[in-house]
């Protein structure tokens, strides 16, 4: 009797063995919960990038702004530029390049406004029979005056009232546009190659 009880014992223990083993336990593969775990992190550390790289463009923008109320505070400021003379005198080209690098460019008036601050500030801080470099300039197509960035010119204010050589009148030999203080602020084209004191311009943002 007691080997009989013992062999159906045997027999449920064998039954639920094999039940075990035709339907394991329902456990997360650990491979998946890795993958998880690496997509959780590759996730974060994506979500702290983008933190870092907004905290890096606030504070380049500060920086920016900084350097503009600088350049507000020694040159001037005209509705959403500021204009900052350089007595050196240099080429055109030279010009352009040290003004980029300061992250300006040439000034170029766009209103009889701007163009009659800028003549008064060149008269006060550069001198008042003083020409000074404009941003415009006809180096790719003789005739079609263009800023800095390639941006047709709206507003002009060249002197006409020379009649046998009204401005501009340089051809090929005169690209580059400069704004003549002793002249009330009117313009003139002449050799890129010339060397003149000038007005770097900055954009308030």
């Amino acid at each position: 009797m007691e080997f009989k009880g013992a062999c159906v014992l045997l027999g449920v223990l064998l039954l639920v063995h094999c039940s075990f083993q035709q339907t394991p336990a329902r456990k997360k593969p650990v491979k998946k919960v890795l993958l998880e775990s690496d997509a959780a992190k590759d996730a974060a550390i994506e979500k702290l990038q983008k933190q870092i790289d907004d905290i890096v463009h606030e504070l380049n923008l500060l920086k920016e702004q900084q350097s503009l109320q600088t350049v507000c505070l020694k040159g001037m400021k005209s509705h959403n530029k500021c204009f900052l003379a350089d007595t050196v005198r240099k080429s055109y080209r030279t010009a352009c390049e040290d003004c980029n690098a300061l992250g300006g460019v040439l000034g170029t008036p766009t209103s009889s406004d701007e163009n009659d601050q800028l003549r008064d500030y060149v008269r006060q801080s550069i001198g008042p029979d003083q020409q000074v470099w404009l941003g415009a300039n006809d180096m790719v197509t003789e005739g079609t005056w263009v800023d800095q960035t390639g941006s047709g010119i709206t507003y002009k204010n060249w002197d006409t009232s020379n009649y046998r050589s009204p401005q501009p009148d340089g051809g090929q030999a005169h690209d580059c546009a400069a704004l003549s203080g002793a002249s009330g602020g009117k313009w003139f084209d002449e050799s890129c190659q010339e060397e003149k004191p000038s007005v770097c311009q900055f954009n308030i943002v």
